[in-house]
């Protein structure tokens, strides 16, 4: 049946599906929310006001959204931690790069995100099916994508757009994952039917393996580059040293008495790049798409951290600094009609410090912006931005500005003692920091002194840091 021809309310474009039928809009145009009319699309791509009553008040709040062209459905998305790039693949070989705004001198003091307007919006040609998989070699400017016919193209950065720069297709199965080690040397590809391929940055393989049987579906690299986890399609992940030699296979604590098929959502090792926020600070992340969660210490943690979420996971990633967890999917409704989307943010330690209602139908990728004031979710046929403002640690007290940051190269906070009437500072390096509060001439910093009590330290301004340890009753 042509449902077309039988009447639509399409603007533009009625295309048949089934026994029903979608609109879609001419080149140049945009579908508008109401799925019927278009709008004139600016170069390609326009950034939208999305409505939000209390974003003044809240500490994560939708600011705007682009809309890809023709209704395109998104399936990935990936932000360039150092260079600001945001990589989007998609249905119909859709492949764009985009870049927003960079940020004033005056936002950056304020500790404001930048502005959302694009100062790149370049559509990259090569694909013909849908692009499945995109990500970034941060260190030498470099994208790795890969569509549904198992197509790899690999973009370079010269004068300011992005050409491609190496093509790849073994013509036999479909890309499931790519990942680069953290020092940009190394790629691990994966496919769906077992092969594993490990390249290097100058395009050379370096060696590949197949694993008879196996269907992969996810790959991440360990910080050093040592161990390689294969997360296969039956929700089991398989621990390889870097030279592709087998070790172990994980211990799944949080499928622990779960039964039926399941599938990974998602597997993030953060690489540790900006510190840790106490030591041996939880980093790898594993969520399924049942809800289930562990967070590890490294590959072998007998003891993870286990979170289950009740939601249906789409994607999972850490933040800049590994100390915010952030899972999209979406939860069924109190009604029950119909499925809302949402995005949870955890601690390393499986503490839920917040949830974010996302507008859209489906959810399918999460990336955060390098600093970590913003947050891009891949959504229908759109990227949202939602403005984080995180939870600093600091205080005030006798003109002295006291504050706290994690760096790369010690695994304690740094805690800052900033007199700004003389304009001098000290540090003092605390472990396992909790909370940082002043009052009058005091400083009061909390931390964990095992895993049972917390332990508190005091410095008047005029006299030496004293602590006390807090007994819980």
């Amino acid at each position: 049946m042509d449902a077309c021809t039988l009447g639509h309310d399409c603007e533009h474009v009625c295309v048949n599906s089934d026994t029903s039928y979608y609109c879609k809009c001419r080149v140049g145009y945009v579908l508008n929310p109401d799925k019927r009319t278009c709008s004139l699309a600016n170069e390609e791509a326009r950034s939208d006001v999305s409505e939000d009553a209390c974003m003044c008040e809240a500490q994560i709040a939708f600011q705007k959204k682009i809309a890809i062209p023709n209704s395109i459905r998104l399936k990935c998305v990936s932000w360039n931690k150092n260079q600001g790039f945001i990589a989007c693949g998609g249905d119909e070989g859709l492949l764009k790069v985009l870049k927003l705004e960079t940020q004033t001198d005056d936002a950056k003091l304020k500790g404001l995100a930048a502005p959302s307007n694009l100062s790149m919006n370049q559509t990259l040609e090569g694909h013909s099916g849908a692009v499945q998989v995109v990500t970034w070699n941060e260190q030498y400017q470099k994208l790795t994508t890969s569509d549904q016919n198992g197509l790899i193209i690999v973009w370079m950065l010269y004068k300011g757009s992005w050409y491609e720069e190496m093509i790849n297709n073994r013509n036999k199965s479909v890309v499931r994952s790519m990942s680069w080690n953290a020092d940009g040397e190394k790629i691990c590809i994966v496919y769906e039917d077992g092969a594993v391929i490990v390249g290097s940055v100058d395009g050379n393989r370096i060696w590949g393996k197949e694993l008879k049987g196996i269907q992969l579906a996810h790959v991440a690299w360990s910080p050093d580059s040592k161990i390689l986890l294969f997360g296969m399609a039956n929700g089991e992940i398989h621990i390889y040293d870097n030279q592709g030699n087998f070790i172990m296979k994980m211990t799944l604590h949080c499928l622990m008495n779960v039964t039926g098929p399941l599938s990974i959502a998602g597997i993030h090792w953060y690489a540790g790049t900006e510190g840790y926020i106490e030591p041996d600070c939880p980093c790898l992340a594993i969520c399924y798409d049942n809800g289930r969660s562990q967070v590890m210490r490294y590959e072998n943690d007998d003891n993870p951290v286990v979170i289950e979420t009740g939601m249906n996971v789409a994607s999972i990633q850490w933040n800049h600094c590994g100390s915010v967890l952030a899972i999209a999917g979406s939860l069924r409704s109190a009604s029950g009609d119909k499925d809302l989307n949402v995005l949870n943010f955890y601690t390393p330690f499986g503490e839920h410090l917040r949830t974010l209602k996302v507008p859209g139908k489906q959810i399918t990728a999460v990336s955060w912006e390098g600093g970590g004031l913003r947050i891009g979710l891949a959504v229908d046929s759109f990227i949202y931005f939602a403005n984080i403002r995180p939870d600093y640690k600091w205080g005030y007290c006798s003109n002295t500005v006291v504050y706290a940051y994690t760096r790369p190269d010690r695994m304690e906070y740094s805690v800052v003692f900033w007199d700004t009437k003389n304009n001098e500072k000290f540090v003092k390096y605390v472990k396992s920091l909790m909370s940082v509060t002043t009052c009058g001439d005091f400083c009061i910093l909390a931390t964990k002194a095992d895993d049972s009590h917390p332990q508190f330290s005091y410095k008047n301004m005029s006299v030496r840091m004293q602590t006390r340890r807090l007994e819980q009753q």
